[in-house]
């Protein structure tokens, strides 16, 4: 569970917010000021930072300039204030994004999920990879199965490079669709479970062996 600090003066903002992302699974801290956010950093670890700009005690940059560079943690700016020298001033002070207030709960999602990714270790691909009788080769962008060449898509050969790449881990839904279509994930859809389906069928040409696994409620990962 991915952990937030919120720090927002407006109760009504933060409050909504908190909520939001609670039923995303996120665990959240609040704080309404900049002095409280400041103690909270010096004694927690967070995987976001939501900031605004117009706080009490500690303004939103004097805090930025008062964690930098110790605490490398994104800093997500949400903001009324709308002027480009503010945004600029901001992001060069060490804020990664900046969102404009009003604001609009999906899209704060969505940056949020571009951050996480941004701050995750990216995964490590060897040139070939070969488990039982199906093999990819990354600089040729090619798969095969007992010798057979599969014509794949790009997303497709994306989805099974990702899940070879570590065999006992299982990939949320999230995590196949950041790495393979290189975008926001909105929620609950069928693309991913599409192009899996699509997977299985082009293997089942020439094997009865089954390489994906569905773990329900989580995702999927490389049958054993």
């Amino acid at each position: 569970m991915k952990k937030i600090l919120i720090v927002e003066d407006s109760t009504e903002i933060n409050n909504m917010i908190c909520d939001y992302l609670s039923k995303k699974l996120f665990e959240c801290t609040q704080a309404f000021s900049g002095t409280e956010a400041l103690l909270y950093l010096k004694n927690q670890n967070f995987d976001i930072i939501i900031l605004d700009l117009m706080l009490p005690g500690i303004n939103g940059n004097e805090l930025i300039s008062k964690i930098r560079p110790d605490i490398k943690t994104p800093v997500i700016i949400l903001s009324a204030r709308d002027e480009l020298d503010t945004k600029v001033n901001s992001l060069m002070s060490g804020a990664d994004d900046y969102i404009t207030k009003p604001f609009d709960l999906e899209e704060l999602y969505a940056r949020i999920s571009v951050q996480l990714r941004k701050a995750s270790p990216q995964f490590e691909f060897d040139d070939v990879i070969q488990y039982k009788e199906l093999k990819i080769s990354k600089q040729k962008h090619t798969v095969s199965v007992k010798e057979h060449e599969l014509n794949f898509t790009r997303q497709e050969f994306k989805i099974l490079e990702l899940l070879l790449s570590k065999k006992d881990k299982v990939f949320s839904k999230q995590e196949i669709y950041d790495y393979a279509w290189d975008n926001y994930y909105m929620g609950e859809d069928k693309t991913v479970n599409v192009h899996i389906s699509h997977i299985r069928s082009k293997i089942r040409q020439y094997t009865e062996e089954e390489y994906i696994e569905t773990v329900w409620g989580i995702g999927f990962k490389i049958a054993d």
